[in-house]
Parts: structure tokens; C-alpha cells; sequence
């Protein structure tokens, strides 16, 4: 991923932190040199000082039969995006578009029954603690649990290189930034107003 200076992330926890809060990624393999794409949710997981992301996959997903085989997997994250129109400027200009994303690489493997069993485990408790009727593992009956186990195939990706971009128009005066941020709150669009917040917070958090 090309990221201009002004907008590369390089706190490591900032960018776990951002994972987590976006953790629907877009998976990428390639097979016989053709791009495989496939929208999951992913956990992640630390072992000593090296971190991993698991999840699962359709077993008639025909993705899974690449992810070994695969020497890069590219895991992709993204955050917040919104257009800025350059009459927002001060001075003239050109249109661009702001946006949050982290890009992963690393190497992926199948997980064993018994670790995929316990990786949806932590899945459920993840998006169910918070909920008046949870639905958690030992909540389900066995015989459901065993047949939609025998439907998905499980993994966990070896993170090896992170690229990280906020791009929240820092390169832009402080004049300009704060017009940004005023009409971005305006535009009729969550994004806008999620941009909008994530600047205002940048700006409180950098003076």
C-alpha cells in the first residue's frame, strides 16, 4: 500500500487498537496468479511476541485450499472513509478522499478441529457478552455445535509485515483542517460525520 509520509501509522497499538474496532476484513490469496477476495471476521491473538488474526471460512469456500499454499496472504482493514471537496480550502485545489486502512502480510495455516472449536468460543463471547440474550458456545446443543463445525475450515494467519495509513488531511493547514471537520459534520452521511470525529480527536490528541 503507498502511504505518503504525512499519513503513515507506525504505533503498533494504535493499529492494533484499530483492527480490533474494525475487525470485518477483506482476506486476499491468489491462485494460479489470479486474486481470491473473501469479507470475514477476524480475531486477534498473541503467542510470546508474535501475533496472529483466526477465523473461518465455508469449507465450499474454495478460498481455504489456498491459504497454505499461499506464500503471502494480504489481510485488509478498513476504517471510516469520506470525500473532501477542495471548496472547503482556502486556496484552490483538488478533491481527495480521506480514509483509514491497515494492510497485513503474513503466512496462514489450518487450524485443528479442536482450535477452531475454541477460537469460536472466544468469536461468540466476543459479540455476545454485551447482550441481554447471549448466545455462547456452551448455550448451544452439541449436535448443532458438530454439524456446523464440519462446514467451515479454520485458520490463523502469522503476521509478518504491517502497513498502516490514516489519512485525515494532516498535511493540511489548521485553518483548512478545522473547515474540514465543519463540513464534514454537515454532509448527510455517517462516514462523513466518523471522519469528522476521528480528525476532531487527531487534532485534541496532537496539541
Amino acid at each position: 500500500m503507498y502511504i505518503p509520509k504525512y499519513f503513515k501509522v507506525k504505533n503498533v497499538d494504535e493499529i492494533w487498537g484499530f483492527v480490533q474496532k474494525n475487525s470485518f476484513a477483506t482476506i486476499v490469496t491468489t491462485e494460479k496468479g489470479r486474486p481470491i477476495a473473501t469479507h470475514l471476521p477476524l480475531q486477534l491473538t498473541k503467542k510470546a511476541d508474535t501475533y496472529y488474526f483466526t477465523g473461518h471460512m465455508a469449507f465450499g469456500n474454495p478460498q481455504w485450499k489456498t491459504l497454505e499454499s499461499c506464500e503471502d496472504v494480504l489481510v485488509m482493514f478498513q476504517g471510516p472513509h469520506a470525500y473532501i471537496s477542495s471548496s472547503w480550502y482556502e486556496e484552490e485545489n483538488v478533491p481527495t478522499w480521506n480514509y483509514q486502512s491497515v494492510h497485513v502480510y503474513g503466512s496462514a495455516s489450518i487450524l485443528s478441529e479442536e482450535e477452531l472449536k475454541q477460537d469460536l468460543t472466544m468469536l461468540l463471547q466476543k459479540y455476545e457478552k454485551h447482550r441481554e440474550n447471549r448466545v455462547l458456545w456452551d448455550n448451544l446443543s452439541s449436535q448443532l455445535l458438530e454439524e456446523q463445525v464440519k462446514g467451515i475450515v479454520g485458520f490463523k494467519i502469522k503476521v509478518q509485515e504491517i502497513q498502516a495509513a490514516n489519512k485525515l488531511s494532516q498535511n493540511r493547514k489548521e485553518e483548512d483542517y478545522h473547515n474540514i471537520i465543519k463540513n464534514l459534520y454537515e454532509e448527510k452521511d455517517l462516514n462523513a460525520q466518523q471522519m469528522a470525529q476521528l480528525m476532531e480527536k487527531k487534532y485534541k490528541k496532537d496539541k
